[in-house]
Parts: C-alpha cells; structure tokens; sequence
C-alpha cells in the first residue's frame, strides 16, 4: 500500500505544496473522500478549506459507469470515450438534472450558514483522494477556473497516468503522489480507506470555519 490513510496521503501532499505556505490558499476538496484530506492541507498550509461540488453522470443502464460529471453551476464534462455509450442529448439531460438536485442538497447540508468561499485572484488547490477516469477532477478544475483564480492547482494522492495526462491540461500545476502503471482503485493504495460520510464532511467543514479568521 502506498499509504496508510487519508491523513498520510494529506501530510505527503502538504509537503509537497509547501511552496504556498503563507499565501492564503483556498483549498477545494471534492466529497467526500477528500475533505479529511483538504482540512489537513489547508491547516498545514494556513489557508482556507470548502469544498467544490461535482458528481458523476452515470452511463444508461450502469450508473457506477461514469460517462462525465457536472459541477453545482450546471457546466457539464462527457468523457471523449464516453461517446459511444450509447446515450443522447435527452438522457444526458435528465442525468445532468438528477444530479444537480444531489449537489444542491448537498451544498444545503455542508455549508448552510455561508455561501461557497470566492475563489478569485486567489491560489487555489482542487484536491481529490484518488483519481480514475479524471472526469471529476476536470470539472471541478473548469468550474473553478471559471471563476477567476490567480492559479490552479490539483492535488491528488494517486491517480491512473492517463487521467493526469487529461488533467495537466486543465490546471496550472499538479502534484500526484503516485501514478502505478497499473491503476484499478484508488481504494486499493491505501491501507484504510474506510467510507466518508456527510455528517463528516459537515464536522469537518464546521470545525474549518470555526478555525478562520471570520470563524473567531
């Protein structure tokens, strides 16, 4: 296993941002596996932590298949190879509305008392567990770029190669820890990779808050 946890895979990726210590990033973890991860990053790093809202758009017949992935705004990712799942403009549509209602609800639940942290003219470090396919990272990077960071960067802990190939073309920088030849899960790279839940996700976004300058 290349790592522990989640906490071991954050620490590793803390280091290796430790360029932006001190500049106040925001940091965007993508649930709910990454928000333990994104808190540990952000306080190492002394920025802020929220998290950026994507979901994947499962293909007709087999949604654990992901054929793309829309983010909160509405702005849509279909995979390249997704094309010849066999779907059209009407599924995707419905899928896309299924899913947004997920991420509305969600977005409802996390961060009730504020809306999402801007994050224009800013550093900005979208961070995900592990990444397969790359279709959330990628639309988490374009709705995020959409609003004007001064950068943009991924962060993930492990991560098929040919999904960072499709990512170094969306974000300014990218650190991925491991990137085995042979990818199959990204549970599989780590020792405990036990289920996240929402009300996890709510803790942890609540005890972030609390720990900002506005939380105090």
């Amino acid at each position: 296993m290349a790592f522990k946890d989640r906490a071991d895979a954050a620490r590793k990726l803390a280091r290796a941002l430790s360029a932006y210590r001190g500049q106040s990033p925001l940091v965007l973890a993508i649930p709910r596996g990454a928000v333990p991860m994104g808190k540990i990053i952000a306080e190492t790093l002394e920025g802020e932590l929220d998290v950026t809202l994507v979901h994947k758009l499962g293909a007709p017949g087999n949604p654990e298949l992901a054929l793309g992935s829309v983010d909160e705004t509405g702005l849509v990712y279909v995979n390249a190879e997704a094309r010849s799942m066999g779907f059209d403009s009407h599924y995707l549509a419905r899928e896309k509305e299924a899913q947004l209602k997920v991420l509305h609800t969600r977005r409802k639940r996390y961060t009730p008392v504020r809306p999402p942290l801007d994050p224009a003219g800013r550093v900005v470090i979208v961070v995900d567990d592990g990444i397969a396919t790359g279709a959330t990272m990628i639309a988490a990077l374009r709705a995020t770029r959409a609003k004007h960071p001064a950068k943009l960067i991924a962060a993930t802990a492990v991560a098929a190669p040919e999904a960072i190939t499709k990512i170094e073309q969306e974000a300014d920088e990218v650190h991925c820890l491991e990137t085995p030849e042979f990818f199959y899960a990204v549970g599989q790279h780590f020792a405990d990779f036990d289920q996240i839940t929402d009300e996890q996700v709510i803790a942890l976004l609540g005890a972030a808050g609390d720990a900002s300058p506005d939380g105090q």
